[in-house]
């Protein structure tokens, strides 16, 4: 039984010693890291942020009645151009009982006035021309039969207000809806037959139609908190915009807001830029955009790529190709950085190969 074992155990140890043997034979065998070596290059590096927002009109207004009523007439659709004073929609009006009520009984009230001023004025006339009453007395009456005669034409004019939202002696229409400004309709939201409000003080009225100035357009934008201490005013930005493809717009940063809000979990600081169109550049308002803050910039600097740099504590470094497949550490000093590439100050020169972090193995004899 012993020896059994004993023969176990041997023929164990037999076959680890072999199993080494033939380990060590294959590690020996293993093709040599070869690293790949990178020289440095000149290009223009920028430092940007980014601030995601959209484009709208400067100036936009929205045009709503004077009164309120239901819409009869619609003169103009969604993207014309309008002039100042154009006419834009007409509205009919339809009376508030009660009101028509209380303004035709004032103006019977006014009427019933008027009629008995008259026949006093006529008595007293014929009594002064008989010199039987004095010119004071005479003129009193006077005075008041031409009181009670503007009365019942305010009378008469408050009624028609009411009925028609139009005044037949001042010639003023307040049915008629105008454009304040000149610019593009971007929006018609009533049709006709659409009942309308009229602004006022307790309303701010049903919206006619949206006029804006589409020659002059901003970008407005949010920028979150650990950047907007890095921009100011009159900063350069390139506006990309999803729907137009190729094309980038330049804009200048004119705003900053001084209160953050919350979005998305994060504090972030409107900004707003004022783009620099040409005249032959049509954007639709409500375009999402892209706005690239460009911090600081460099042309035609010595540069690496970011990951091909090495830290220990507040060094930077890289490894330099001295002999093939030999390197050695030298200290840079950097300037900046776009995420991808970092401009290089100090420590290496453009012919230098430099040590790329990643390793790959390559057979020998390739």
């Amino acid at each position: 039984m012993k020896k059994v074992i004993l023969s176990i155990v041997g023929l164990i140890f037999l076959g680890l010693s072999g199993w080494l043997g033939y380990y060590f034979y294959k590690k020996s065998k293993t093709d040599p890291v070869v690293y790949k070596t990178e020289t440095p290059f000149v290009t223009n590096i920028v430092k940007k942020t980014v601030a995601t927002g959209s484009i709208v009109p400067r100036r936009e207004v929205a045009i709503k009645p004077q009164v309120s009523g239901i819409v009869e007439e619609l003169y103009v659709d969604a993207g014309q151009t309008v002039k100042a004073g154009q006419l834009i929609a007409k509205v009919r009006i339809v009376p508030n009982i009660v009101s028509v009520n209380t303004a035709e009984t004032s103006l019977e009230t006014a009427r019933i006035n008027f009629q008995n001023s008259k026949v006093e004025l006529d008595r007293q006339k014929a009594l002064y021309d008989q010199k039987v009453v004095a010119d004071q007395e005479y003129n009193r009456f006077l005075l008041d039969f031409n009181l009670k005669k503007e009365a019942l034409q305010a009378a008469e004019t408050n009624l028609q207000l009411v009925k028609e939202g139009a005044s037949k002696k001042s010639g003023q229409v307040s049915n008629l809806v105008y454009s304040p400004v000149a610019g593009m309709l971007l929006d018609v939201p009533v049709k006709v037959g659409t009942s309308v409000i009229e602004r006022n003080t307790f309303n701010s009225g049903t919206t006619i139609a949206t006029v804006a100035d589409m020659k002059s357009l901003i970008f407005e934008g949010l920028v979150d908190e650990s950047e907007v201490g890095k921009i100011k005013e009159g900063m350069d930005l390139n506006l990309v915009i999803g729907a137009l493809e190729g094309k980038i717009y330049k804009a200048t940063l004119e705003y900053i807001s001084p209160k953050g809000d919350t979005s998305e979990g994060a504090i972030k600081f409107q900004v707003r830029a004022n783009m620099l169109l040409d005249e032959k550049d049509f954007i639709r308002a409500g375009y999402s955009a892209n706005a690239d803050i460009v911090l600081d910039k460099k042309d035609s600097v010595l540069a690496l790529k970011e990951s091909m740099l090495q830290f220990k504590k507040d060094s930077i470094f890289v490894e330099v190709e001295t002999q093939p497949q030999k390197f050695e550490k030298r200290l840079v000093k950097t300037g900046i950085s776009d995420g991808i590439n970092i401009e290089v100050v100090s420590g290496i020169s453009k012919k230098d190969k430099v040590k790329v972090i990643e390793a790959v193995g390559t057979p020998k004899g390739s």
